[in-house]
């Protein structure tokens, strides 16, 4: 997944207000005690980051 998908993504769930501070500011023990920037900045590719965010976030399964 190319982070431009990966973003878009992040804006229709979450809105695109609240995805940029979604992924600044919500620790997940999933990422590694890491926000969804850190785990990016730290190499973890974006299809595995946005897996988590869907498992932990809920989001259904046709914006999966």
């Amino acid at each position: 997944m190319r982070l431009t998908v990966f973003w878009q993504r992040m804006a229709e769930h979450f809105g695109p207000g609240y995805a940029d501070t979604f992924a600044r500011d919500h620790v997940m023990t999933e990422l590694g005690g890491r926000t969804v920037n850190e785990a990016l900045d730290a190499g973890w590719a974006a299809k595995d980051v946005w897996r988590v965010v869907c498992a932990v976030m809920d989001v259904p399964g046709e914006r999966r």
